[in-house]
């Protein structure tokens, strides 16, 4: 059965070639369950800190995000608790696109940009649409040590690691707690 859903582009920012994903995700999700989806799709393990950061024009003071990141708000930004707050309420009535950043792992710095940029009649499970490339490996160090690895100015720390690899096919949305072990 269908269900009203929306269509993300997600994509690494300081990255070339882009590293992109498109994906579907339940209306009714929370911004929790947006992250997890996120994480799924791009590769990540969902180890570190996030957040979402939203505003107006270039002032993206506005947090969505766990609640233990309440206290570190921008002067004049707002505080939203991503276990609470569903992508639909969070649309609401406003023409899409919209777009957000996604923060992960604050030592490391990985900026995503996503765009809200349809709703949708999908499954009522998230799903890829679309991609392109690998994620960085996990703690790798940041774009920057992302793009010398991509230079060959320094080695992957990761055997068999592919930058260039993706299958949709395999992105795997079941939450890691419920995971099958291998």
């Amino acid at each position: 059965m269908a269900t009203d859903s929306f269509e993300l582009h997600v994509f690494l920012y300081q990255i070339t070639p882009k590293i992109w994903r498109r994906i579907a995700v339940p209306a009714d999700f929370t911004f929790a369950q947006v992250n997890d989806a996120i994480q799924a799709a791009m590769g990540w393990e969902n180890k570190h800190p996030h957040e979402f950061r939203h505003g107006k024009g270039k002032r993206l003071v506005d947090v969505i995000g766990p609640v233990g990141l309440a206290d570190q708000v921008p002067p004049g930004g707002e505080f939203q608790d991503e276990a609470q707050l569903t992508i639909k309420d969070y649309v609401g009535r406003r023409r899409l696109p919209l777009r957000l950043l996604y923060r992960y792992d604050f030592a490391e710095e990985w900026i995503h940009e996503i765009v809200i940029e349809k709703r949708a009649e999908h499954a009522k499970s998230p799903a890829v649409l679309g991609g392109e490339r690998a994620c960085p490996p996990e703690d790798f160090g940041g774009a920057f040590q992302y793009m010398q690895a991509s230079a060959g100015e320094i080695a992957w720390d990761q055997p068999g690691y592919d930058p260039e690899a993706f299958e949709p096919k395999k992105v795997d949305f079941t939450p890691p707690k419920k995971r099958k072990r291998r």
